[in-house]
């Protein structure tokens, strides 16, 4: 069975905030370098990049922040497929420190070049299919939980 792709990095002393923990856009950037070495990993490469003009564009995320993160933490992103198409490709990123999960980020990215969208080759999409695991998280494709008007907080004037 295919295991989630693997990226680690460690919590810099600039990424903290003023509460002491992992501040929320340093979440995304270890989410997209996650995201650029599963590029590298099936043939997304900067080679393949400068040969070819194409590459993947974000267009959609969701990040779930569910515990925080302190200093120095070291962090492992697994990040697996979802799906993908000719053109697109959905992934999925759980974010761990200690073997305990603390937050995920799932991602609709478009395969681009030059012209525009464009389809995967076969070597890659071939490498992008074999990240796919059986079964989808529990929380993949959910949207934020809408408030209905009457619960809304307004502000009197």
């Amino acid at each position: 069975m295919p295991e989630p792709l693997r990226h680690t990095d460690t919590v810099r002393p600039e990424w903290i905030d003023y509460n002491g923990h992992l501040s929320e856009p340093y979440y995304v950037l270890v989410f997209g370098d996650a995201t650029t070495a599963l590029m590298d990993r099936t043939g997304m490469d900067p080679g393949y990049r400068a040969a070819t003009g194409c590459s993947l564009y974000t267009v959609e995320g969701h990040v779930r922040y569910l515990r925080e993160i302190g200093p120095d933490a070291v962090l492992e992103v697994r990040t697996r497929v979802l799906g993908r198409d000719a053109k697109r490709l959905r992934l999925w990123h759980e974010l761990h420190v200690d073997g305990r999960l603390r937050a995920t980020e799932e991602l609709m990215c478009l395969h681009v070049g030059p012209g525009g969208t464009a389809p995967f080759p076969d070597d890659v999409a071939a490498a992008l299919d074999s990240l796919v695991l059986p079964g989808e998280p529990e929380h993949a494709g959910r949207a934020i939980a809408a408030i209905g008007r009457e619960e809304v907080h307004r502000p009197s004037t």
